[in-house]
């Protein structure tokens, strides 16, 4: 890969919506890539799918994309928040469904530069959005990662 590939990463809780879509618009987000196994919860608040498409096209022109590969399943996900599971383990049960999906040749670096991973989790350190952007740089070696 030859182009560098600018990728952001944000989470919605702790945030208000104002101070959500104030750092969307500020960083020149393009797109949202939804990376969340289950995006209509009600508890999703203004995240909620249809919502946060709505708003994200009005307030910003900022597309959206639900990319269901980029989830983790819903056994890895239980076993780690429901359970208290190691996050160690998570991580390595999560890396191994990224390269058993290919997720690198599911998303192209066209459709992720400017793009930027949404799930839930506030902040990045113990977050999926993270392991699948730290991910597809590895594979494609160009991604500038900035978690907002």
């Amino acid at each position: 890969m030859k182009n560098q590939v600018n990728l952001f990463t944000i989470g919605f809780t702790q945030k208000s919506a104002q101070k959500f879509f104030e750092t969307l618009k500020k960083a020149g987000v393009k797109r949202i890539i939804d990376t969340r196994l289950n995006n209509v919860s009600q508890l999703a608040g203004f995240a909620k799918r249809s919502d946060l498409e709505y708003f994200l096209k009005t307030i910003d022109d900022i597309d959206y994309i639900h990319i269901l590969d980029l989830a983790p399943t819903k056994d890895i996900l239980d076993e780690y928040k429901k359970q208290k599971g190691d996050w160690s383990v998570y991580e390595q049960k999560f890396l191994k469904l990224m390269a058993d999906r290919q997720i690198e040749k599911k998303v192209s670096p066209d459709l992720a530069d400017g793009a930027c991973l949404l799930c839930s989790e506030a902040k990045p350190h113990h977050c999926h959005r993270r392991l699948v952007a730290e991910y597809l740089n590895d594979r494609w070696g160009n991604v500038n990662i900035c978690h907002l």
